[in-house]
Formats: C-alpha cells, sequence, structure tokens
C-alpha cells in the first residue's frame, strides 16, 4: 500500500494530532494514491498506535475532502474532479491575485528580497530529480507573498487551497517545459510586485493559475481513460 509512511513525533502535540498530520502529508505528498484504502488494522500497525487515533484522523481527513467513505469498501483516498480542480481554482485565482495587489502596496524591502531569492533558488533547480523539493521551492515564493500581505485570514486560507491541489502539481512538475514556464511566470510577477504593478501582477497570476489548471486538467483525463 504506496509507500513507506512514518509518523514524525512531536512531543508538542497530542498523538491523534500527530497521526492525522502524517497521513495528510502522505496524502498530500502522493505515498497515499487516490483511490487508495486506509484500513485502521494496518494504519495502526504501520504507524505503531491504536485504531483510535487512527480513526480519528480518517474522520478529519474525510471533513477536508481529503478521504471519502465508499459503501463496502471503507475509507479510500479521495480523486479530484474536474469540478473540485476548478472550484479551488476559482477560489484561489481570485485571492492570489488579492495577495499580489496587496503586496504591491505593503511588501518590505527585506520580504521583497526574500522573494527574489526564492525565485532564484526554484530557477536553480529546475533541472532536479527531486520534485518534492522544486514543490517546496514554489512554495516558498508564493509564501513570501502571503506574508507580506499580514492578513492572517487570507494567508490561512490561500495555504489551505494550495495544498488541496498540491499532490496534483507534483504531476506538473516532473514536466520540464512546465517548470521553464513556471520560472517565467514567478519573474514576472515578482517584477510587478517590485514595481508595484498591480496590472502587470494580475495579468501574471492569471497565466500562471491558467496553465496550471490547463495541465492538471489533461492529467486528470488521462488518469480517467
Amino acid at each position: 500500500m504506496g509507500k513507506e509512511i512514518h509518523a514524525t513525533i512531536n512531543e508538542y502535540l497530542p498523538l491523534r494530532d500527530v497521526v492525522f498530520q502524517t497521513l495528510r502529508q502522505a496524502i498530500l505528498y502522493g505515498d497515499l494514491k487516490p483511490g487508495e484504502r486506509l484500513m485502521e488494522v494496518h494504519l495502526a500497525e504501520r504507524l505503531g498506535v491504536s485504531r483510535t487515533p487512527i480513526r480519528e484522523a480518517i474522520r478529519k481527513l474525510e471533513l477536508e475532502g481529503l478521504v471519502v467513505m465508499i459503501p463496502r469498501r471503507g475509507a479510500v483516498v479521495a480523486s479530484i474532479t474536474e469540478k473540485d480542480l476548478k472550484d479551488v481554482l476559482e477560489v484561489r485565482r481570485t485571492l492570489e491575485i488579492l495577495a499580489c495587489e496587496v503586496a504591491c502596496e505593503r511588501i518590505t524591502p527585506e520580504l521583497l528580497e526574500e522573494l527574489k531569492t526564492a525565485g532564484e533558488e526554484f530557477g536553480c533547480l529546475k533541472e532536479t530529480e527531486d520534485v518534492n523539493r522544486l514543490a517546496e521551492a514554489d512554495v516558498r515564493f508564493h509564501e513570501i507573498i502571503y506574508a507580506a500581505t499580514g492578513n492572517d485570514r487570507l494567508i490561512h486560507i490561500l495555504n489551505n487551497l494550495r495544498e488541496q491541489m498540491y499532490r496534483y502539481r507534483l504531476e506538473y512538475l516532473k514536466d520540464r517545459s512546465s517548470r521553464e514556464q513556471l520560472d517565467r511566470e514567478h519573474r514576472e510577477i515578482y517584477t510587478g510586485i517590485k514595481n508595484g504593478d498591480k496590472k502587470t501582477v494580475e495579468a501574471a497570476v492569471c497565466v500562471h493559475i491558467d496553465n496550471q489548471e490547463a495541465a492538471i486538467l489533461a492529467g486528470i483525463r488521462e488518469q480517467s481513460v
């Protein structure tokens, strides 16, 4: 059943939260695949815990839409539908534009320098075989923009939306031509924010999200064939 998954022990978190975060990350990173059954007994053995925190974690994952309950099969890692994708990216497009426009006004010189560095780091990793590391560099670029808004609610919503797409974006990042495109888009967004040019930023973000939507949709359709 998928790759090996191990609980990351955090002495400050209750066991049920450790199990939840471990399973959540395994789903988002693709270690647990869409359609894969989550059997309490097996997961409890693999993580070295009782079935109770596994059951609680599965309930929370179901509330997040990462797990679905199917009659006679039980808990299964949720697949994303075309409608799911479009719904998530419709909201994300609007909020990403808002975040970048606010960043145009509020970004500090220190965060602007961090944004430049994050963009350069992504560019340097374009040829890497470590897709997770590349994805983390992409995440870092966007997190700096979110931080520049100073709006905690906006940051929380955007991070949640981005995480919902993480496992599908990994497939997108495996395509080297997509990496080149993302690098160009990051540079456009950085330049727009640096210059306080909201129109440039809005156009760049729309292209950024639209390209991801097209590529991920193609992947979903290919998997359903």
